[in-house]
């Protein structure tokens, strides 16, 4: 596919993890500079009701210093444990360098000092770039295997679907999960909001659990009731979007997937070869942590790239 009427969902995975640190506001405002069409994240909640950027249910090592200055020795404190002022004394803006992690992101440049922000702060630093089209994808980072690290599948989707409206942004947002029980809230209690549906089926984790009768992941709903189709399961849970790991993917799943009505939006996609191939096969978005990369093979195939909003954060 190379025409310039092809309109890529370009998304920078956490901001843009592999160039700043992961779902930061200098992270947000690189991916800005460069030119995203949507901003992915997730989101966490404290313990009194602020809403957070944070993959992570707990404080991870391999990115967090804590007051002291040291890095954690061992995973924190659970975010749904503290308030947000005491989230605010631990420094996530570099990665611990003796943490294998760091190896897999040599171009990330640190940004000491910087904290966990609040989902409403990435909204003010998107108005104080005067982008008024960038979108943003949250995920629920929530697990059906671990109900105490978070709040309930309820709570997680009502808070955030109100910092959502409050700031005016229900309009540019969609909510992706793999734990498809907030997905199912989310549609009911805000139907202008459209939902993800996240899968994945590998040693890592495996949401959708063929094999067995049923997922805690899929909110009741089971790809043996689909003929072996996960689209049309996502279709059937009212997904507007299926957003599956892209190694796992295939062709005829995306047209039966677009075929269906839903758009597809693969992750998490840094390899130039493995863009490229994305982008062959017609897929509506690609998630990357180097957006800088996916734009350069996107340009090189004609697709229309958006325009860079830079902003200091």
């Amino acid at each position: 596919m190379t025409t310039s009427s092809y309109a890529l969902d370009i998304q920078g995975h956490r901001g843009a993890r592999g160039l700043a640190p992961e779902n930061t506001l200098p992270a947000f405002a690189r991916a800005l500079a460069l030119g995203v069409s949507t901003l992915e994240l997730d989101c966490a909640i404290t313990r009194d009701g602020v809403v957070v950027v944070s993959h992570d249910p707990a404080l991870n090592p391999d990115i967090t210093r804590g007051p002291d200055g040291k890095w954690l020795q061992k995973t924190g404190p659970a975010i749904r444990s503290l308030t947000y002022q005491e989230l605010q004394r631990y420094d996530v803006g570099r990665l611990n360098p003796l943490n294998a992690y760091a190896k897999r992101w040599p171009e990330q440049k640190p940004a000491d000092g910087t904290r966990i922000p609040r989902l409403a702060d990435l909204f003010a630093l998107v108005r104080k770039s005067g982008n008024e089209t960038v979108r943003f994808n949250i995920e629920t980072k929530i697990s059906p295997l671990a109900p105490g690290e978070t709040t309930t599948p309820e709570v997680f989707a009502r808070e955030l679907v109100a910092v959502v409206r409050k700031a005016g942004m229900a309009g540019r947002t969609a909510i992706q999960s793999f734990d498809w029980r907030t997905l199912q809230i989310v549609q009911k209690e805000a139907p202008e909001i459209p939902t993800v549906y996240l899968t994945v089926e590998k040693g890592f984790m495996d949401s959708i659990q063929a094999d067995k009768a049923s997922s805690p992941w899929t909110a009741g709903f089971h790809v043996s009731r689909y003929n072996g189709s996960i689209p049309r399961m996502v279709k059937s849970a009212g997904g507007a979007v299926w957003s599956p790991y892209y190694a796992e993917t295939t062709r005829e799943q995306v047209k039966e997937a677009q075929s269906l009505g839903l758009k597809v939006v693969v992750w998490t996609v840094n390899d130039p070869a493995d863009m490229r191939r994305m982008i062959e096969w017609g897929m509506d978005g690609v998630i990357s942590d180097r957006p800088d990369l996916l734009r350069k093979v996107a340009g090189e195939m004609d697709v229309t790239l958006p325009r860079p909003t830079p902003v200091t954060p």
